[in-house]
């Protein structure tokens, strides 16, 4: 899937959830954790596609995690993808076929998932709202971009920089100190396993139980028959966009829409 998708699949997932708890299980948030939850868990839905690097000196192509911040990001996507590609080598088995790049490896399985939530987790409970603004300004920025990607071309990385760092810095205020908001790694674990289903369901697929071998292939690629895949790009692809839409935002009214409508008179 292509970045908006992952991004609006992963803001309707994390509101959908978000209701959920609140109608069936009590738990309630208030409308800026919601918020930051549901950007967190967009902006993480785009983070696999790290691996996806492009051309760091004319900075430009790769995927649209790697043009976020511009240069910067773009370094860090060209790292991860060589990480990835040198993974795969190490612990490839002999049905493997050989790679010349690392996307849709490393990044793009289970275990990655669980490590980068896990850590977004340790890192929230041992440093609190220092750790949170950074998240909060990359997440931000991937949201940006993923959410609203022909503006974010068009403004270019500089300006989705000053808006992430000036949101980012905005919530940190708004936000108590006194707790280690662990539902961020959380968020940004199911933001990475939205992505990793949206991949799932496009003929290429993902080697999401890496490093389990099969058949003697370690990285062994999950995904739907291609008589029922989704096309990059394609017609069903803008429709599931829609759905995503549709369910964020039916979430969101069932959400707040209560409390923001004046009671009626006895």
């Amino acid at each position: 899937m292509m970045g908006p998708s992952h991004a609006l699949s992963g803001a309707s997932v994390w509101l959908a959830g978000s209701w959920a708890l609140d109608h069936f299980a009590a738990y309630h948030q208030s409308p800026l954790i919601v918020a930051v939850g549901t950007t967190v868990c967009a902006g993480s839905a785009l983070l696999p596609d790290l691996d996806l690097s492009g051309r760091v000196t004319a900075n430009r192509g790769g995927a649209t995690v790697a043009r976020t911040f511009g240069v910067l990001t773009l370094f860090v996507a060209e790292v991860v993808e060589k990480l990835s590609l040198g993974v795969y080598h190490a612990t490839k088995l002999s049905k493997d076929p050989d790679r010349q790049n690392g996307h849709r490896t490393l990044t793009h399985t289970l275990p990655f998932t669980v490590l980068v939530g896990w850590a977004t987790t340790a890192a929230c409970v041992r440093y609190g709202k220092w750790a949170v603004i950074g998240i909060l300004f990359f997440t931000i920025g991937l949201a940006l971009r993923g959410l609203f990607e022909k503006w974010a071309e068009r403004a270019g990385w500089a300006v989705v920089t000053l808006i992430s760092v000036a949101a980012a810095y905005a919530t940190y205020l708004m936000l108590p100190g006194d707790r280690g908001y662990p539902m961020l790694g959380l968020a940004v674990g199911v933001g990475c396993l939205v992505h990793l289903l949206g991949d799932i369901i496009t003929s290429a697929g993902i080697p999401a139980l890496w490093p389990v071998p099969m058949r003697r292939r370690m990285w062994r690629m999950v995904s739907v028959p291609d008589a029922f895949s989704v096309r990059v790009g394609g017609k069903v692809e803008m429709l599931l966009r829609g759905a995503f839409t549709l369910v964020g935002l039916a979430a969101a009214t069932a959400l707040f829409l209560p409390d923001t409508l004046p009671l009626p008179l006895p």
